[in-house]
This record gives structure tokens, C-alpha cells and sequence, in this order.
């Protein structure tokens, strides 16, 4: 059902309001120290170091991690796909594709600075075979096998957050757990109330604020690595959560596919920074501590959906 993909709806005002009446004043973790590092005054422009990165600090993106949503309005939106996150979530999304389950689908849903949503909504499509009808809750994963390179900042969210495999990831050293992160452009399962974890046939971006509370709450996925514009530049819906009220407002979907499923010749090819790279360090201090002409003085911090991985383009 339609309903059954809405994403938790932002509080009411009433119900988030603040019950001090005064300051209360802060308190350092008991696990985790607070500390900044000093601003790198000679950082190198982020811009630079990815134009500079060498061809071994790029990893090609897999074919069959690669989804291609295009609209009958024409343009083409790509997502890459994160099996090592959420394996039978994009084992479903696979599947959907190569059934043409999302042929003739819809974005449904835009709502203001928060997701743009797709797939069949209310619409009685019978699941392909193969489909878990009820994955896990893909919401974390061990932290064991992850090569993170920690951020170096600290983060509001998570005791520790870094990247990892070329994702941004929160972790917990005690736990041993690790998850991806909301971030801008990243690409969700819509579900109904716990315990669904969704199938993956109600899909979402993120095309505002980073919504980290629905961390570890809702199965992230992948990205979004073009296309963009095409799904954060519509009208937003004037229904609750952003739904379009009237069905003739939703943007027909001509059809979803694999890039593996494609010619070889016709596959759009894209590389992704190495996040273990020398050239992702230099990155990511350029986005700390951004200098030149136009930054009067460096932040000497940055948020780890402010530091996305580079993704470019193969010609």
C-alpha cells in the first residue's frame, strides 16, 4: 500500500518542544571526548585534490550495483547500490528490476526538505518471485571487515562516524556496529510501522537536511550519483508528508533497470574515490578547512554528510 511506504513524519512542535525552562549546562561523554582538532591552514582546496587524485585512488562502480531510473518525461536518474549495507534489500531491488516491477511506476511523494519517494504506491503489483517479502532490518551491520577511516570530528549522532568502501558510515567501537548515514542524495527502503522493513519496492531519497534520526531505523540502500535535479527540483506535494494529492501531479517512471542487464556499449561507467586513499585525506582536510579567496577563515571541522565522496564519470 501507498500508506504503508510513508517515512516517519517530523514531530509536532508541541510534542518537541524543550521541557527546561532555562540552560542546562553541558556535559562531556563518558565515553567519547569532545575535541576539535586545530584548523590546517595550508589545506589543500577540495577541488584540487579531486582533480589531482590518481586513477588508483578510484575504484570502478560494479554494473550490477548500478540502478537507472529513467522517466517518461525523459532524464535519467542513477543510484548505486550498496549490497555490503543491506544485501537482501538490494537483492530485492535487483530482482524488482529485472521483473519490470517498476515499469509504469510513479514518484508519489516530495516532500519539502526531506525525501522524494517512488515506486507503485496503492497500486496492486503482485511482488516477482524471489522477493523477500520480509528482509531483516538491514539498519546496521558489523563493524568487523570495514576498513573506516575515521573523520577526525565529532558528530552528533554516533560515537564515531568516518567512510568506509567509499560510504559514509556512524559506528560504535563497543558495540561493533556500523551503518550508513542519511545524507543528501542517499536512497532508503520506505516501510510501514515495525516490524516491516519494507521490500525495497518503495524507495526513497533524500533531498534536504540530512535526516540522521532515521539512522539505524530504516534500511539505507545506496545513492544517488546522477540525476539528481531531476528528483529534488519538483513541486513539492501538498498532501500529508508531501504525498501529491491529485494522482495526475505524479511523475511517471518509464522504467527501472540494471546497468548489467544493458549492452556494454550502452552502460553509463562511474568511479568513486577511495575512501583508505591519500587523496580522500587531502579531500576531506580541504573540506574542513576551507581557505582561499572566498573563506576568511577555515571552519577547522566538518560533518560527515558535508564531505561526500567524490563520484565522477567515466567518458
Amino acid at each position: 500500500m501507498r500508506h504503508a511506504a510513508v517515512l516517519p513524519a517530523l514531530c509536532a512542535l508541541s510534542a518537541c518542544a524543550a521541557t527546561q525552562s532555562g540552560p542546562v549546562e553541558p556535559q562531556p561523554s563518558a565515553r567519547y571526548a569532545f575535541w576539535r582538532p586545530a584548523p590546517v591552514a595550508d589545506a589543500q582546496e577540495p577541488a584540487k585534490a579531486i582533480a589531482e587524485a590518481p586513477a588508483e585512488a578510484w575504484r570502478p562502480v560494479d554494473p550490477e550495483n548500478l540502478l537507472l531510473l529513467d522517466l517518461k518525461e525523459g532524464g535519467r536518474v542513477v543510484i548505486e547500490l550498496a549490497p555490503d549495507f543491506a544485501p537482501v534489500h538490494v537483492a530485492n531491488i535487483r530482482a524488482f528490476a529485472r521483473a519490470g516491477w517498476w515499469d509504469n511506476a510513479s514518484i508519489y511523494r516530495v516532500q519539502d526538505n526531506y525525501v522524494v519517494q517512488w515506486g507503485n504506491g496503492d497500486a496492486k503489483v503482485a511482488l516477482p518471485a524471489g522477493v523477500a517479502k520480509q528482509p531483516p532490518a538491514e539498519y546496521d551491520r558489523p563493524l568487523a571487515g570495514l576498513a573506516v577511516r575515521p573523520l577526525g570530528y565529532p558528530d552528533s549522532y554516533a560515537p564515531m562516524v568516518g567512510h568506509a568502501g567509499g560510504w559514509p558510515v556512524a559506528y560504535d567501537p563497543e558495540s561493533g556496529r556500523a551503518w550508513m548515514t542519511h545524507c543528501y542524495g542517499y536512497v532508503g527502503v520506505g516501510r510501514d510501522l515495525a516490524p516491516d522493513t519494507g521490500t525495497g519496492g518503495e524507495l526513497y531519497a533524500v533531498i534536504g537536511h540530512a535526516p540522521r534520526p532515521l539512522d539505524l531505523n530504516i534500511a539505507l540502500v545506496g545513492r544517488v550519483v546522477e540525476g539528481m535535479g531531476l528528483l529534488a527540483a519538483r513541486p513539492r506535494g501538498t498532501g500529508p508528508l508531501g504525498f501529491y494529492e491529485d494522482p495526475r501531479q505524479n511523475v511517471p517512471i518509464a522504467r527501472i533497470r540494471l546497468a548489467a542487464d544493458l549492452p556494454a556499449a550502452e552502460r553509463p561507467r562511474f568511479e568513486v574515490m577511495r575512501t583508505e586513499s591519500e587523496a580522500f585525506s587531502r579531500y576531506v582536510t580541504g573540506r574542513a578547512n576551507r581557505g582561499g579567496e572566498f573563506f576568511r577563515r577555515p571552519a577547522g571541522g566538518v560533518d560527515v554528510c558535508n564531505a561526500p565522496v567524490p563520484v565522477r564519470k567515466v567518458r
